[in-house]
C-alpha cells in the first residue's frame, strides 16, 4: 500500500510539472509571436486561437476525403455535372427555392400524419374565409397527397387545433383531389338553433332534407328509392320530432307516394293520419306483423307485374313509392315467455328482414325508429339491411355500433354519437353512402305541419275525376260539413235506391270501390278520413 501511495504522489508531481512546462511553452510561443508581430496580448491570443481552429478543420477535411477515396465514393466533377439537369422548369425552380409554409396548417397536418414530416402546406395556397359559425380553411395538400389523407385523420387534426371532431367538417373539391375545405367551428355545434326551412328551400333541395348541418345548410339523403333508414337514440333525444320533420319534407318534396304509419308511441305520428294509406296506433306485435305482411304481399304482387312485363318484352311498370314508418320498433320484436310468443317474434323478424331487403326494387322503403339501440333490440338480420343509418345521442360507442354498424368506426372520418350533447335535442349522426354528417333535425311548428297535410289531402281529392262515385261521396260529405255519413243517407245521393239494408250496403261499397266501413251509434257508414285515405291509396 505504501509503495502504491508513493507511486500516485510521484505521478501527480509529474502531471503538475508537465502542465507547468506546457504553460511555459505556450506562454513563450505567444511572447515570441507578440514580439515578432508587434501586437498586444489580447490580439495575440485571439489570432493564435483562430489559426489553430483553421488548421484543425483543414486536417479534418483532408482525413475525410482520404477515407472516401479509399472507399471508392468519390466521383469526378464531370460525372456530377452530367447528372444535374441542364435546365429546370418553373415548378422545379419554385420547389428548389425556400417555400413559405402556413405554420398552423403545416404543424397540425404533420403531427396528425396527414402529410410527411418534410412536406408543407404552402402559405400562398391557403385562403381562410369567415362563415356564420366559424371559418373555412381552403388549401392544397402537397403533391402525392389527396383530401382523403386529411379526412382519415380528421379527429387527430381537430385535436391539433384544440377542438373536438364535432367542431370540424371536411369537404372535398369537385375540381382537384388535392384541394381541401376544412370548416372549423368557433363554438360547439348547434349552440344556436337554425330557423326551420321554408317550403321553397325544401322543394329545391337535391334530395330529401333531414336537418341542418353544422353550417346551417340543409343536409339529408339523395332519395328513398331502393333505400331504407334505421334511426336509433336514447329516449327524449328528439327522434319523433326528427321523423315528423322528415315526413313533412317528404310531403313537400317527394311527389306522390303511399304512407304507412305504425305509431308505437300512440300519438307521435298522429299529425299525419289523414295522409296515411294505413295508420295504426298500437304497441301490439300482431298489428306490426299484419302491416309487414300486407306490404310483403304488395311487393310480391309488384314483382309479378315486373316479371310479366319482362316476359312480354314490355317496359317495366313504375309503381307509386311506399314508405313504411314505425316508431318504437324494438317493442315489436320483443319475445314473450311462451312458445307461441317466441314463434311470433321469430316470424315477425323474418318477415321484416324480407320486407327491408327484398322490397326495395318494388318501391317499398322502411324507416324504423328505436329508443333501445341495444344488441338484441332489433335482430341483426334486420339491422344489416339498412342503407341509411342515423344515431342520436347514446351512452357508449358500443351502442353506437349497434345503430351505425359494427364496422362504423373503421369508416372514413367517423363521428362518435356518444360525444353528442344530450341537451341538444334532435342532434344526430347521419351515415349515408359511406359518409358521416352531423345534423340537427327540423322542429316544425304544428300549424306548418297541418297546412302541409291539408294541402296534400286537398291535392289528392282534386286529382280524383269528378264523375267517380268515390269523389262524389267525398264532395257530398264536405258539402254537408260532416265527418261521418251512414249508408242510408249516402246511398240515395249516389243513385242506389235499394230497400234491403244488406243489399244497399253491398251495392254502395262496390260502387265506391271497397273502402272500409265504420259503425257507431248512428249506424254503419263511412268516415270522410277513411274515404280520403282510400282514394289516396289507389295506385
Amino acid at each position: 500500500m505504501g509503495k502504491q501511495k508513493q507511486q500516485q504522489e510521484q505521478d501527480a508531481y509529474a502531471q503538475v510539472a508537465g502542465a507547468i512546462g506546457g504553460l511555459a511553452i505556450v506562454f513563450g510561443g505567444l511572447a515570441a509571436i507578440k514580439d515578432k508581430l508587434g501586437l498586444n496580448w489580447p490580439v495575440t491570443v485571439l489570432l493564435t486561437a483562430g489559426v489553430l481552429v483553421a488548421l484543425g478543420y483543414a486536417a479534418f477535411k483532408v482525413r475525410t476525403g482520404f477515407k472516401r477515396l479509399l472507399a471508392g465514393d468519390v466521383r469526378p466533377a464531370t460525372a456530377l455535372a452530367q447528372e444535374a439537369p441542364a435546365v429546370l422548369d418553373d415548378e422545379d425552380q419554385a420547389d428548389a427555392q425556400a417555400v413559405p409554409a402556413h405554420p398552423e396548417l403545416t404543424a397540425a397536418l404533420r403531427t396528425a400524419g396527414a402529410i410527411g414530416k418534410e412536406e408543407v402546406i404552402r402559405a400562398d395556397e391557403v385562403t381562410i374565409d369567415p362563415v356564420q359559425t366559424g371559418e373555412v380553411y381552403n388549401f392544397l395538400v402537397p403533391k402525392g397527397r389527396t383530401y382523403e389523407d386529411v379526412e382519415k385523420r380528421l379527429g387527430t387534426v381537430a385535436g391539433m387545433f384544440g377542438i373536438t371532431r364535432l367542431h370540424m367538417k371536411l369537404e372535398r373539391s369537385r375540381d382537384n383531389e388535392r384541394r381541401v375545405k376544412l370548416l372549423r367551428l368557433h363554438q360547439p355545434p348547434f349552440s344556436h338553433p337554425f330557423p326551420a326551412p321554408t317550403r321553397q328551400e325544401i322543394a329545391t333541395f337535391a334530395g330529401i332534407p333531414l336537418g341542418h348541418d353544422v353550417t346551417g345548410q340543409l343536409a339529408g339523403v339523395p332519395t328513398f328509392n331502393k333505400a331504407s333508414l334505421l334511426v336509433a337514440g336514447m329516449t327524449q333525444m328528439g327522434k319523433t320530432t326528427l321523423i315528423n320533420g322528415l315526413i313533412t319534407c317528404l310531403l313537400i318534396a317527394y311527389g306522390e307516394f303511399e304512407l304507412y304509419l305504425l305509431d308505437g308511441k300512440f300519438c307521435g305520428l298522429t299529425r299525419f293520419e289523414k295522409v296515411a294509406t294505413r295508420y295504426e296506433s298500437s304497441d301490439d306485435p300482431a298489428v306490426f306483423g299484419s302491416m309487414v305482411r300486407e306490404l310483403n304481399d304488395c311487393s310480391d304482387s309488384r314483382y309479378e307485374k315486373i316479371k310479366e312485363a319482362i316476359r312480354n318484352r314490355q317496359p317495366v311498370p313504375k309503381f307509386k313509392p311506399v314508405i313504411f314508418i314505425v316508431d318504437e320498433a324494438a317493442d315489436f320484436f320483443a319475445s314473450g315467455a311462451t312458445n307461441e310468443e317466441k314463434d311470433q317474434a321469430k316470424q315477425i323478424a323474418e318477415d321484416t328482414r324480407s320486407l327491408v331487403s327484398k322490397s326495395l326494387e318494388s318501391g317499398i322503403s322502411t324507416v324504423l325508429m328505436t329508443q333501445r339501440p341495444s344488441t338484441n333490440a332489433i335482430p341483426v338480420m334486420v339491422r344489416d339491411q339498412f342503407l341509411y343509418r342515423m344515431c342520436l345521442y347514446v351512452a357508449s360507442s358500443g351502442t353506437a355500433k349497434v345503430a351505425l354498424g359494427d364496422t362504423y368506426f373503421d369508416t372514413v372520418a367517423p363521428i362518435n354519437p356518444a360525444l353528442l350533447d344530450p341537451d341538444v335535442k334532435g342532434q344526430a349522426v347521419l351515415f349515408a353512402n359511406g359518409r358521416s354528417t352531423l345534423i340537427r333535425g327540423f322542429n316544425f311548428e304544428d300549424h306548418f305541419i297541418w297546412s302541409v297535410v291539408d294541402e296534400k289531402v286537398a291535392k289528392h281529392v282534386e286529382a280524383l275525376p269528378e264523375e267517380t262515385p268515390l269523389r262524389q261521396a267525398i264532395d257530398l260529405m264536405r258539402s254537408k260539413g260532416v265527418d261521418f255519413m251512414t249508408t242510408p243517407d249516402m246511398a240515395p245521393a249516389l243513385g242506389i235506391l235499394e230497400d234491403d239494408p244488406a243489399k244497399r250496403g253491398k251495392k254502395l261499397n262496390e260502387l265506391l270501390g271497397g273502402p272500409p266501413t265504420y259503425k257507431n251509434s248512428q249506424g254503419r257508414g263511412y268516415r270522410l278520413d277513411d274515404l280520403i285515405a282510400f282514394a289516396m291509396s289507389d295506385s
